[in-house]
């Protein structure tokens, strides 16, 4: 891998397509916030654009904010479904998805919520039609037929919605129209893609118009499970909306939205990272040979797993997509997500109210062969019984008016939200897990001589290596082996919040040419939580009551720790069993924005702005946060005393802007430069064996000298409180621009340098507690999926054919990305070497667009490229030289990978009337 600098440079020295899109920007991008619709624009001219970033009607080149719109129709062009093909074409958005679609998440300028844990919130939300949704995954299903989609940058929750602490995205359904038309669509592509879309829109009444969606998708899978006769990562759904919208007067509009979307599909599956994908995994694919004594070119595990039936393949198969699965666990997974919403805006003459009220239910569960492998070590299998659910009431109000002979223009409002969120799991050890645990125990220290993966205990023999301790050590090693489908019966965690706040937004125009903006926001947010346990693995305590007791003898403590530690891996363990837990917590918090802006020309906007944003704190809901497994609940005072381990605290982010647009009719360039500072920076981070979840700060005065937050203790590195800032700083430039030099031709292109980066000296909360060890790669690099530069561009032609009314169609995109890290504590083996990914479309259509034919290709040049990689669950050997820091900060853990998807083609054919 290759430092981000030095691939900065690559990037723009041997991209001469590099070159030419810093010098313009994305397609179609326009700007807007969570607000009544914008205006629809002709994509095929240079019809000017109209938003309402700020709640008004505004032109884009008057909008003192960095936002990015894209229309329907560079949407159709790019071939996005959902919002991970927003990606191709705003360059300060990344989307992505990992171990569950629901879990899919967003980020902006390096920024964004990192994992799995549905007890943190969005820091990019995502709306549909105005309507706050619980998480940004949610945004992955079909979106139906689409006005647009609003990207907005840095914080947001001045005006309407949730507060957001780097940005948010808006998507705007198409309205029911007075004139009655309707269109469709059939696409067939590989993988036996089907893609079934219609949409019929008409009159019911003179003051009543009505719109009906709906979209079917199947498709096979990525990646085949040879195993189970499978393929994986497929596509099996539908979605359905319906909408009303009644204009009895001039003053009063009521539009009323439901919809239906189900998904019954599997997935999502991993396969290992091997050296020829990463040359820092080295030779952590290999099995040492012999095992005793440990090679320094071998690693244990390996030995391990291959002996149990992981075949050696698997290591060394590259962006192969043949994943191992054990016999009988799958990736099933449904879906639903269905609510209503209503809007309501009505004119009094002097002043405009708007009303959108909104609940939704949406529901998944998902299957898992959790290790990502052929030994069977974890699974969640499939139940109606394990499910994440949220159940979500909102309600916005607004008003706003002009004083002082249009001096003022301002808009106050109200916010609240009720949402209740519900998690069962069922996360067990797989049918293998004891023995795989004993292995991997015998393997890896001085007892790799007794190793025997057939005998009971992994041991060939049972001489008296451990002194008196020998029987109950042993007796230890038994019951370990015995663990086997134990663990969750069904864990089951509930948490109710109440957000309320109130909000005003106010321009000033100071001059014609001169407007202040002041917004401000308080936010009150409450949550209360509760949990009860199930869990039958009655082997936790038997083996802590083994050898707990020798967990202080020094020539006993590895053995003993490591026996205990695995029997009760992420506190599963019966002594939860029938156990439940409370919390609750309050927080409120003043945020707010205030921009100054002129236009020194009509041509040209400037502007600075400062904004502050702030993101609600929550619960971890994962119980392997409570304590270390290696003591007991009874030891600290039982799991009630421990409850407060799981909250964190609230992010906070101050951030600085400047600006310029410029527009002159067919051409538009606009370039913000910005800094934002993040507190309390809420970070989720998977470690191999548990999820962690820190609030990352900055200590000026770090306690031990620098050094402290990156050794391998987890009590070194303390910070005084008066001494804790801000711990996370993304700061940069985009540069958007578009051309549109004759009306059958657009190039639109942009450019976004963001250096995403932690502090040199990092504490794990507020307090000034110190950082996580295995976090001790954070300070001073740049965040997890933060490629410091992006390069987006378009081209459009849609030439006339002849003078029959015929016309062509091409299309083309990329979207070329600098290196980055894939993991969130930046482990070396998950960094990601920069690529480009390309889409195309060529297409002939009829007259006025009644019918269309297209052919179409995404990721034409069959880019291979990782989503996110991760620690393999529980699958690490022994730490010894030569893994070590600073290559191996894993020691002898191996990795996976969840891969993007591959090349996809097919045609389309369309048709309207």
């Amino acid at each position: 891998m290759k430092s981000s600098s030095l691939c900065a440079a690559r990037f723009m020295r041997t991209t001469a397509l590099g070159v030419s899109i810093a010098m313009a920007v994305v397609a179609a991008p326009a700007f807007a916030q969570d607000a009544p619709a914008a205006e629809t624009v002709d994509d095929s001219d240079d019809t000017p654009i109209i938003v309402t970033a700020q709640g008004r009607s505004q032109l884009l080149s008057d909008v003192p904010v960095a936002i990015s719109a894209v229309n329907a129709e560079t949407l159709q062009n790019s071939g996005a479904n959902d919002i991970r093909q927003l990606n191709q074409v705003a360059p300060s958005l990344l989307v992505s998805s990992t171990g569950s679609e629901a879990n899919g998440s967003a980020r902006i300028r390096g920024i964004g919520t990192v994992g799995d844990n549905p007890g943190l919130e969005s820091s990019v939300p995502v709306f549909i039609d105005g309507v706050y949704r619980s998480r940004s995954g949610i945004g992955l299903n079909e979106l139906g037929e689409i006005d647009r989609v609003e990207v907005q940058r840095g914080p947001q929750g001045t005006l309407g919605g949730r507060n957001s602490s780097a940005g948010l995205i808006s998507i705007y359904s198409k309205k029911p129209e007075f004139d009655f038309g309707a269109n469709g669509e059939i696409t067939y592509g590989n993988y036996d893609f089907l893609r079934f879309t219609g949409s019929v829109t008409g009159p019911l009444s003179e003051t009543i118009a009505a719109r009906l969606d709906g979209v079917y998708v199947q498709r096979d899978g990525f990646y085949r499970d040879t195993t189970n006769n499978t393929d994986v990562n497929d596509r099996d759904r539908y979605f359905l909306r319906g909408q009303i919208l009644f204009e009895p007067t001039d003053a009063l509009s009521i539009r009323l939205i439901a919809d239906y979307t189900y998904r019954d599909e599997k997935c999502c599956a991993a396969t290992y990272v091997d050296n020829s994908v990463n040359p820092y995994i080295g030779d952590l694919n290999n099995p040492s040979t012999p095992l005793t004594p440990l090679q320094t070119n071998g690693n244990n595990i390996i030995n391990v797993l291959r002996d149990l039936g992981q075949p050696l393949s698997a290591f060394n198969q590259g962006y192969g997509r043949a994943i191992s699965v054990s016999p009988g666990r799958s990736f099933e997974g449904q879906t639903k997500d269905y609510g209503f919403s209503g809007q309501i805006d009505y004119d009094f003459g002097g002043a405009t109210l708007t009303s959108i009220t909104a609940y939704r239910e949406y529901r998944s569960s998902q299957a898992s062969d959790t290790d990502y492998g052929a030994v069977d070590i974890l699974y969640r299998a499939p139940s109606d019984d394990a499910y994440r659910q949220f159940h979500t009431f909102t309600q916005e109000l607004r008003l706003q008016g002009e004083a002082f002979d249009g001096t003022l223009d301002w808009l106050v409002g109200g916010f609240y939200a009720n949402e209740k969120l519900t998690v069962r799991d069922n996360l067990r050890f797989g049918s293998q897990y004891g023995r795989f645990a004993t292995c991997r125990i015998i393997s890896g220290g001085g007892l790799a001589g007794l190793y025997s993966p057939t005998s009971p205990g992994c041991l060939a023999a049972r001489p008296a290596a451990f002194g008196a301790a020998s029987p109950a050590i042993y007796a230890a090693f038994d019951v370990l082996d015995s663990i086997n489908d134990r663990g969750t019966t069904n864990d089951r965690y509930f948490q109710e919040g109440n957000n309320w706040a109130l909000f005003t937004h106010n321009i000033v125009h100071i001059t014609d040419r001169l407007d202040l903006t002041l917004g401000l926001r308080y936010t009150n947010d409450k949550k209360k939580f509760n949990a009860t346990f199930g869990n039958d693995n009655t082997g936790c305590t038997t083996v802590q009551g083994l050898v707990g007791g020798f967990t202080g003898v020094a020539a006993l403590a590895a053995v003993s720790q490591g026996l205990i530690g695995l029997a009760c891996q992420g506190n599963s363990t019966a002594e939860l069993n029938g156990v439940s837990i409370n919390d609750d917590r309050s927080e409120d918090e003043w945020t707010g924005t205030a921009i100054l802006s002129y236009k020194p020309t009509d041509d040209l906007l400037v502007y600075g702005s400062f904004a502050r944003g702030y993101k609600a704190g929550g619960f971890n809901l994962d119980r392997s946060a409570l304590k270390p497994p290696v003591v007991s609940f009874a030891s600290v005072g039982g799991a009630q005393a421990l409850v407060g381990n799981l909250q964190f605290d609230p992010e906070l982010v101050d951030s600085y802007e400047i600006g310029a647009k410029y527009s002159t009719g067919p051409f538009s360039l606009s370039l913000s430069a910005f800094r934002s500072d993040f507190s309390n920076f809420q970070l989720n981070t998977f470690n191999g064996t548990v999820f962690l979840v820190q609030t990352i700060n900055g200590c000026d005065n770090l306690v031990g000298g620098p050094g402290a937050d990156t050794d391998l203790s987890n009590a070194t590195g303390t910070c005084a409180t008066d001494d804790v800032t801000y711990g996370v700083r993304t700061q940069g430039f985009e540069l958007e621009a578009q051309l549109v030099p004759a009306r059958n031709f657009r190039v639109a292109a942009g450019l976004t340098y963001a250096r995403t980066k932690y502090r040199s000296d990092l504490v794990g909360t507020k307090n000034g507690t110190p950082l996580d060890s295995a976090l001790r790669k954070l300070p001073g690099n740049n965040l997890s999926n933060a490629p410091e530069l992006v390069a987006t561009g378009s081209v459009t032609w849609t030439p006339e054919i002849g003078s029959s009314g015929l016309t062509g169609l091409v299309y083309i995109d990329g979207r070329m990305t600098s290196d980055y890290n894939t993991g969130s504590d930046l482990f070396p083996q998950k960094a990601q070497d920069g690529y480009a990914l390309f889409n195309a479309r060529l297409g002939l259509r009829g007259p006025d667009e009644k019918w269309g034919v297209e052919l179409w290709a995404q990721n034409i040049f069959n880019k291979n490229y990782a989503q996110v990689a991760f620690n393999s669950p529980f699958q690490a050997g022994t730490t010894a030289a030569p893994f070590v820091d600073p290559q191996y900060p894993g020691g002898r853990q191996i990795f996976s990978q969840f891969l993007a998807e591959p090349r996809t083609y097919g045609v389309t054919l369309r048709g309207k009337f």
